[in-house]
Parts: C-alpha cells; structure tokens; sequence
C-alpha cells in the first residue's frame, strides 16, 4: 500500500519518495518529512522539535506553553491563531470574521485518483495510484476542509489539492484559497524559476531562498510567459545529477500563486495555487469550492532525477486521449513563409515541395477565414475566404491528403476585432470595462468565455469548421494577456479570471472530446500558457514563437525541468531569424528542434538544392530515432565550457541515445571538446556516429580565394553558384567503445583553429553543432 495511517501518523510512498505528517495532540497536521523513501518512520525524531517557549510568540492553548503555530511544520494553517506566516486561506465569514482554524475530523484512503467537477486533474490508467482524502472542520463556523493527497508510485509524484465546502446557512467571501502549503526545515535552499516574455520564455534562474517571502506568479489571466507555474527548490550545491531536488507545479492554466517564505526559526513554507490578485468568490450554503490540483515531487538523483519523475508522470498521468505516448507527425508550418499573403496555388507549391522532403502534415495558419488580412480584422469570424480558397476548406484539405500528407489548421476563437461580422453584431460579448475604452492588444479584444452563449458559439463555429473538411490537427492560439477583467454575467467581478478559465476547459473539452482523432496544440503567443492544465487537453504546446535555435537551448532547456519534450513544439525556420536577426546554421537549427516535436516554417521555395537536400536528410534521420527524441529519458550536462551545451535523449530500453553538441559562440584557437554521455550499460559495447551535416562553402568567406588556382570573389556569381549545387561534410566520426569508455568521456575531432582545413575538422564557429548517436551493439 502507498498510503498508511499509524498512530497517528500518515505516510505516503512512491517507489524512491516519503511524504509524512501526523495529527498533533489540537488536531492540526504537522509535516515531518518530505524526501528519499523511508520505510520505517521515527515520527518523533525527524520532527522539528519544540522543547521550549519562544520570545514573542502566541500560545495556542494555555495547556501547553510550547505549542506555538508560528514554529510548527504544517500541512495546512489558518487565520488568528498566532500563526503569523502566509495563510493559504482567507475568508470572510457570515460574522464578518477573518479567523480560521481548522483541525482534524476524519480521514478516507480510497483506491484510484479523485477527479474534479470543475478542473482537470491528473489520472491513473495503471489502477495503481491512492488517494488520501482528509476531512478538517473550522472549530467556530459550519465550514469544512477536504485535503487531497494522491500518490503515483511509478512516476514519484504526490499531488495535493482543497476542498473547501460551506456548510453555513450564508454565505462565505473566499479571497484566499491554496492547492497546497507545506512547511520544511530549510536545508539551505536555492529557489529556481522558470522566467521570461514572449520570445524570452522560461530561462532559469536561481536565488538563494533567504528570510521573507519570495512570490512566483501570473496576474496576466493565464499562466504566462513572465513566470511558469512550476518551480523547484533545492539544496545549493545540487547540480544536473547529484543532490537533493523538491519540485512543485500546478494543473492551472490562470493566473497562479507560488510563494517560499521562511521564517524567522528557519522553516520553509511553500505554498502554490490560484492567485489571490483581485480574487472574490462567493461559497454559497451547499456549496463547495476546488482548488487547481498541485504536483510535487522529489529526487535525490539531482536535476535530472527530478526531471524524469515530470516527464514520466506528465506523459503517463496528464496527457490523455488517442495520442497519448504516440509519436507526433513532422510538419510544415505556413505562417513565417506567407503570413497572411498566400493563395491557394502557392500552399499548393508549398506543400508539394514539403512532401518530396518527407513532411508528414501541412498546416495553415493565420489569414484562412473572413477579412483577415491582416491582425487588425476578421477575428471571431469563421466563414473561409473564398478568394484566398476557391472550392473552400474542404477541397484544399482534400487536396492535401491527395498528396499523402495530413491537414491542419489554426484558430485563435479566444479572441475578436473590433472590425468583425462577430463584433458588429454581439459587441457585449467582448471583456470591456462597465466605462470607457477597452485596451487592446495585437489589434483585438477577448470574448467573454464566463457567459455560456459566447462558449456555445465558438463551440458550434469551431466543431463546424472541423466537420466540414478533413482535419488532422489544430493550432489553438491566444494573442494577448487579458484586461479590463469585467463581465456583466457575473455579480461578483472577483470571480471573473478563475470562470473564465473554467469556460475554456469546457470549450476545449466540448470540441475536442467528440473528436479524439485530432491533434491539438496549444499556442499562446508562443509559451504564454505552457502549463499542466492546457496539457490536459492539448498533447503538445508550441514552446516559443522565437525559431532562433541559440534562443531556444534557453526556452526548450528551461522547459525541460518540468516537462517532456514530447510536449514542445519545435520548427525550424529561415535565417537570419525574424525574432533576433542572428544567422544560424541550418544543421544547428534541426539539431536543437529535434529535441521536440519537429516542424518547419520557412519559404522552400528559397532553399538551395544542397539546403533542399540536407532538410531531407534531417527528416529521414529525425523520422529514424522520433521515438527516442520525442520520448526518451532527456538529460541536461554540468557544463564544463561556457560555450557549449549539452542534451542527450536515451530510448527507454537503453538501444540507443541521441546527443546533440551544441556551441553558443566560438572562440579563438579553442581547446579539446569532448561529448559527456550519461546511463549506458559499462559492459556493453556501442557504436557512436556523428550525423552527417554539411557545411556549405559561404561558411569560409575569403578563405576560399586562398585555396583555389585562380581568384575569386568570395561573393560572385561563381562561388554563390556553387554554394547552392556542392556542401563539403563536416567533420564525420564513428567510434565502438564499451560504455564505461564512452562515459569516461569521448574526446571530440579538433574545430576549426584558423590555421587550414582537412576532412577531420569540425567547422562549427559560432552558433554550430553536433548530433550523434549511440546505438548498442
């Protein structure tokens, strides 16, 4: 059993994980720990001790001077009873009191998860999870506290959530209202967060967690892209794959709350949720309130540990549906070839082109529908544009099948401009302020989803598009933060964020649900609501709207802490890149999206025979090893070199591992690289290839004209001819070591180091990389 009551004390247990607390003599729970699996528990050792009084405190109960709330380790605390830490409940009773305490009632161990009424929750196919529901009552109010607790042994994950029922004969104002809050002794922990805007998403930064309080949140009315959901705390000399790793994230697709506070005696509480900012909602006699389900989890195996521990649960327990665990198409995204110009014939050409390079799904995006020719008209809108698609949606999408590729197709049904045939008619269907002037943003307003007339309309707009042709996937975007949060719906405006994204999961699930066939991605501006809740519905969330692959070891590797690479879209696109002006590689470019779910948007038409070629190499070999980059173990390195950058992807059964070598910057005359390789077997032997790549003949400008006969401008007609038709091979290696060689560290052929060129030489500079793969023999 994962779950076990004894005297009192409650432990939980994963495969590698304990999570223990027990039922103090007043009824309130006190943590006691929370790390490597315990199987025989001394409650009272490893408990926080509490021998004396402390200055300045606030007894609880005049039978014990010692019993001091403010340096208790709790699961759960209140208001007015001396506990003077961040309360993850605040409520105004029908007394007008503020004042909580909640105790012990009763407890039920059932099989199985828990699912929600009103949110998503993680799931369990294997029939092998618990759950733990504790039932705590106010000692002064008719009011009831449910804490869940649910243990997924395989994946070491407990997720935690509240209930909090009304069971007075009025109503309760809930401010305050935490998925969990946990109390640990500090062990002298950093705080990592995962932090950016668009085009910047979830670069990882780390604080050392100090006396205070430090806040990772969202006011933005979705999880955005200035602070994911999840974060991590660890001890600080914790690196990629040694040392202690507690990670905490939220199924919650709105405005979050997460908050590390320690205190003035060195405890640590740590608390996550929806945010309290301008949250009112009202708990009518009956009724019950959910709180957004919390994940949390620990390793001992450092980073990366705690990384597969995500990774196993979100694919195993979050993602659900018909492509769950299933490998996920290459595509060809439209929107950096055309943007809103583009007619029939030149999809058409387009697509033709993608498949003779292997492309498996042609999707169109932005500009298909009403006057939306540019970002200014036309969202909310679905009638297609007949001048841009004669015959329709249905005869392109049939089109494209025809040629053996699949159809998808983008939406943004969030959202509404001003100049629309949906605005003229229901302009009250917008967020405006009750007076003056809405804010908007990218040239258009959101649609109110807490009014259920306005989600039948994008349901029934939506599905009907969906019926009308043969679509295989869908982009699902959402152009801008909300504001002037208001609806006329609603009584009380503080309720107006969580409903309405309580209206988008109904949506989703109204749309989507009927047809488990479609492939659906989820798109916020790029990574503006990359988070557990939208994976719920959305198998794969497009990570960034930033292509530029230098960017993206930042976004994707930031990303990877907490989730999959299954669940990142990835493209490769034209250089220099639309979003920083850098000029990369095209082998750099491929190398850093397959470690996620490759695509491809760019203009074909401009690519070179040599470049037309290599994309279809890259296809061929991502198509070769998709399983192991999209599903396999990921790791990240301790870098010894500021330069570089390593990831490495292992197939579950341990045939093969996919390394990429990746170099921000070069350096003059640079000393040995060397490829670190982690989780082989040491007594089996292996064959390691670099992927073959080329380097195209522009790469060595000037130096060309040293080399050949005659002179010649690096930049005329015949060395730019040439440049398009011939690509020399970089530098190729193939090695058989066993794997205690191999993880001893392969050192790598030599870089360019300006004194000539041969076959062996690596030409990376800046911006280049290496791919190789490890096959057991």
């Amino acid at each position: 059993m994962s779950i076990s009551f004894d005297a009192g004390v409650f432990s939980l247990n994963t495969d590698a994980v304990s999570y223990i607390f027990r039922i103090t003599k007043f009824g309130h729970l006190e943590h006691i720990h929370f790390g490597r699996r315990l199987d025989n528990v001394n409650a009272e050792m490893l408990a926080v001790k509490h021998d004396i009084q402390l200055g300045s405190s606030v007894m609880y109960d005049k039978s014990d001077d010692n019993y001091c709330l403010d340096s208790l380790c709790l699961e759960w605390s209140g208001v007015g009873s001396g506990d003077y830490r961040q309360t993850p409940v605040e409520m105004k009773m029908p007394d007008g009191s503020f004042a909580c305490d909640f105790v012990y009632e009763s407890h039920e161990i059932i099989s199985g998860c828990a699912p929600m009424k009103s949110l998503p929750t993680a799931y369990d196919d294997e029939n092998e999870a618990q759950t733990l529901i504790i039932t705590m009552r106010e000692k002064t109010h008719d009011v009831k506290l449910m804490l869940y607790y649910t243990v997924f042994e395989k994946s070491d994950v407990i997720t935690r959530r509240s209930v909090l029922k009304n069971m007075c004969t009025e109503d309760i104002s809930l401010r305050r209202f935490m998925s969990m809050s946990v109390d640990m002794a500090d062990v002298g922990f950093n705080m990592h967060t995962f932090d950016g805007g668009w085009i910047k998403e979830t670069h990882h930064n780390i604080r050392p967690v100090e006396y205070g309080m430090y806040v990772n949140s969202s006011t933005t009315g979705a999880s955005s892209n200035r602070h994911n959901a999840g974060f991590i705390l660890s001890e600080k000399h914790t690196c990629e794959d040694y040392g202690r790793a507690w990670g905490f994230n939220l199924v919650y697709s709105g405005n979050h709350f997460g908050a590390v506070e320690k205190s003035n005696h060195d405890l640590v509480r740590v608390q996550l949720g929806i945010n309290p900012y301008c949250f009112d909602w009202t708990v009518h006699s009956g009724e019950c309130f959910e709180a957004p389900e919390a994940v949390l989890s620990f390793s001992d195996k450092g980073f990366n540990g705690l990384s597969r521990n995500f990774h196993t649960f979100v694919n195993n327990s979050i993602v659900r549906g018909d492509w769950k665990n299933i490998e996920r198409p290459v595509l060809i995204n439209n929107w950096e070839a055309c943007f809103f110009k583009f007619t029939r014939g030149k999809l058409l050409k387009l697509a033709r082109k993608a498949k003779s390079l292997g492309v498996e799904l042609f999707v169109l995006d932005d500009g298909w529908f009403g006057d939306r020719n540019s970002d200014t008209a036309g969202l909310g809108d679905y009638n297609v544009n007949l001048r841009k698609l004669p015959g329709g949606l249905g005869a392109f999408a049939q089109s494209i099948e025809d040629m053996g590729m699949r159809f998808g197709l983008w939406f943004e049904p969030e959202s509404v401009n001003v100049d629309s045939a949906l605005y003229r008619e229901h302009p009250d269907w917008a967020i405006k302020p009750p007076a003056g002037e809405p804010c908007l943003g990218r040239n258009q307003l959101l649609l109110d989803l807490t009014r259920s007339e306005v989600r039948d309309y994008i349901v029934n707009s939506v599905g009907g598009i969906l019926d009308s042709a043969k679509i295989s996937y869908v982009k699902w975007d959402m152009n801008r933060h909300i504001s002037d949060a208001y609806s006329p719906s609603l009584k009380n405006q503080g309720e107006f964020a969580h409903r309405y994204i309580l209206g988008l999961y109904e949506v989703l699930g109204r749309i989507f649900k009927p047809r488990p066939h479609i492939l659906l991605e989820s798109c916020s501006s790029g990574g503006n609501r990359f988070d557990l809740g939208m994976l719920c519905y959305s198998p794969q969330i497009w990570s960034s709207d930033d292509t530029d692959p230098i960017e993206r070891l930042s976004i994707q590797g930031g990303l990877s802490y907490l989730y999959p690479q299954s669940t990142m879209g990835a493209h490769v696109s034209a250089a220099p890149h639309q979003q920083t002006l850098r000029l990369t590689p095209l082998s750099t470019r491929f190398n850093v999206a397959a470690f996620g779910l490759l695509g491809y948007e760019l203009d074909l038409k401009y690519l070179s025979r040599v470049e037309l070629n290599e994309v279809k190499q890259q296809i061929e070999f991502y198509k070769k090893h998709r399983k192991t980059l999209q599903f396999g173990q990921f790791y990240r390195f301790d870098e010894r070199k500021e330069n570089k950058v390593h990831w490495q992807a292992s197939a579950p059964d341990g045939s093969e591992h996919i390394c990429g070598h990746f170099q921000t910057l070069c350096t003059a005359s640079e000393g040995f690289d060397e490829l670190p390789v982690k989780a082989l077997d040491g007594k089996a032997q292996y064959t390691v290839r670099c992927k073959n790549q080329s380097i195209f003949i522009k790469t060595l400008g000037g130096l060309v004209k040293h080399v050949m006969p005659i002179e010649l401008d690096p930049d005329g007609f015949i060395l730019r001819t040439a440049n398009k038709l011939y690509a020399m091979p970089d530098g190729a290696e193939c090695y058989e070591a066993d794997g205690a060689s191999l993880m001893a560290g392969m050192k790598l052929n030599n870089q360019f180091l300006g004194t000539g060129y041969n076959e062996k030489l690596h030409l990376l500079g800046d911006f280049g990389s290496l791919l190789y793969t490890i096959e057991k023999k």
